[in-house]
């Protein structure tokens, strides 16, 4: 089997044909002249005496040559050009990449107003812009409902994105604020479920003269009845005021039956950590995991005003108050303040992620014990970060 690899730098003659054109041919003879921008992700078949793989991680429209020859072929031996039998094969992430600067314009048309933009992120994503009228702002990537980033009107970033985060729609952001819906940890269905998988759509926008906001909704998909079997509705708010992030989560239950969930806002804290506190826990059941043994967490309860990181930490509070103080080790003190989640999970990852732990630390509102939905009703969690 020879394998082709094709791209604008190296096909000569090409064609383009997004997978959504009218205009996609089977015969690659044909005379076609335009070629557009490349977007992302795409593997493509085809048969020409024989079945080979066209496989190019930079290109979910394919871009293809009227003659096969003339440096795309992995082989020496060159081949005539001849009509070849198509068959293109988007995954979902890459298909929710195509045309994403149009799409971020035209969300932009439909949502933007004064403090909210729609425009084009890393990698092409499409985020929301936040800006409060005293100059604080947020970013929120579609992808995964995830804020990256929120700075003060001082310019401080107190959110934290991990280095090694991609941006490819193909893996969850790591980094910012990402969901842990609905499922938290390891269960049933794959680690921290599927919400920080997919995109979600915009529902709506509002700007005042305190405060700007975006609401995300996300809805079963075919990728997501595969995982978890259930029609759904999560709505999550996230409010810019000055100096002040809020957010509002709601789930409700919109199938025939009965679900259960459990989630978390696995949010990273830009931080020093050999000189990060957490303040508010004492007396609360904790199930700490060891970093010999993660796996079997050890129950007990917090005795500390302040907690410390100095080293491996991954502990799960139970039944916490509705504020907690962080203290980030970089001079900004937050008052974490929570309606509705019961939990609070702090992590710091230390010597297993060696290239950034000292630059973050996790304080996670969360719903460690199961959330039981009937038909019809809702659930509700909010949170607050505000520097003191």
């Amino acid at each position: 089997m020879a394998n082709f690899l094709v791209s604008p730098s190296s096909a000569q003659g090409l064609l383009c044909a997004s997978a959504s054109s009218p205009w996609f041919s089977n015969d690659l003879t044909a005379s076609s002249q335009q070629q557009q921008p490349l977007p992302t992700n795409c593997i493509l078949s085809w048969r020409h005496g024989c079945s080979s793989t066209v496989d190019d991680s930079s290109s979910s429209a394919v871009w293809l040559s009227k003659r096969i020859v003339g440096g795309v072929s992995t082989s020496s031996r060159r081949r005539r050009a001849a009509p070849l039998s198509l068959n293109l094969v988007l995954p979902q992430a890459s298909s929710q990449a195509v045309g994403l600067t149009a799409e971020a314009e035209s969300l932009n048309d439909k949502f933007g107003k004064e403090g909210v933009k729609v425009e084009s992120g890393e990698g092409g994503l499409p985020k929301v812009s936040l800006s409060s009228p005293n100059g604080s702002v947020a970013e929120v990537y579609l992808y995964g409902a995830c804020t990256t980033s929120w700075k003060t009107a001082e310019g401080k970033d107190l959110l934290f994105v991990r280095p090694d985060a991609v941006f490819t729609g193909q893996k969850p952001i790591s980094g910012g604020i990402p969901h842990c819906f609905p499922q938290f940890g390891p269960g049933s269905i794959q680690q921290h479920g599927f919400a920080r998988n997919v995109s979600w759509d915009i529902s709506s926008t509002e700007s005042d003269a305190d405060s700007t906001t975006v609401v995300l909704e996300l809805k079963p998909s075919t990728y997501s009845r595969n995982i978890w079997d259930y029609e759904f509705v999560v709505n999550f708010k996230i409010v810019l005021g000055n100096d002040k992030l809020s957010t509002e989560m709601t789930v409700q239950n919109t199938d025939q039956k009965p679900f259960s969930f459990t989630t978390a806002l696995h949010t990273y804290f830009r931080a020093a950590i050999a000189n990060v506190s957490v303040k508010g826990l004492k007396g609360c059941e904790t199930f700490n995991k060891p970093y010999e043994d993660p796996k079997n967490p050890v129950k007990g309860a917090e005795d500390r005003e302040t907690i410390t990181f100095p080293g491996f930490v991954d502990c799960m509070y139970r039944n916490t108050p509705n504020e907690v103080v962080l203290a980030n080790g970089l001079g900004t003190t937050l008052s974490i303040k929570n309606s509705g989640w019961s939990d609070i999970v702090l992590w710091n990852p230390y010597l297993t992620m060696e290239a950034c732990y000292k630059d973050f630390v996790c304080v996670e509102n969360a719903q460690l014990e199961p959330v039981q939905l009937q038909p019809g009703d809702s659930w509700t969690a909010q949170q607050s970060l505000v520097p003191i």
